[in-house]
């Protein structure tokens, strides 16, 4: 096999393997953000129990200006970067997973397509 072709059969099988999170709807996304807002601010970077999601995606891991973040949100903060679609899906779908000793007592959302919807609408939030 060619240097192209194995590339392209590695971005085939990356495609494939990916969530389809860019596809979620964020007007439906925004219905299933009603969850989220009792403990997150969604409209200022106002932190209330839990940090603002104004501007999360792409936003370093635990980096909410004057929010006291849990110990274990700062450990997986120092591996795991920035909050993208991909860290965002897994945290979403069950946070104790990602962040044992979190804060969070949300227990997730388990359907991919609220999730992906979710995601679409915190990425709208500048």
């Amino acid at each position: 096999m060619t240097f192209s072709k194995s590339l392209l059969a590695l971005a085939a099988l990356a495609a494939l393997s990916a969530p389809a999170l860019a596809d979620g709807d964020a007007a439906k996304g925004a219905t299933v953000g009603k969850k989220c807002i009792a403990c997150h601010s969604v409209t200022d970077a106002k932190n209330k129990v839990g940090p603002s999601l104004v501007g999360i995606v792409g936003r370093p891991i635990a980096s909410a200006a004057d929010f006291k973040y849990s110990d274990s949100m700062k450990e997986y903060a120092a591996t795991a970067g920035a909050w993208d679609a991909a860290k965002l899906d897994s945290y979403l779908e069950n946070p104790k997973k990602d962040v044992p000793k979190g804060k969070m007592a949300f227990p997730g959302v388990k359907d991919a397509t609220e999730r992906a919807d979710l995601i679409a609408y915190l990425a709208t939030l500048k």
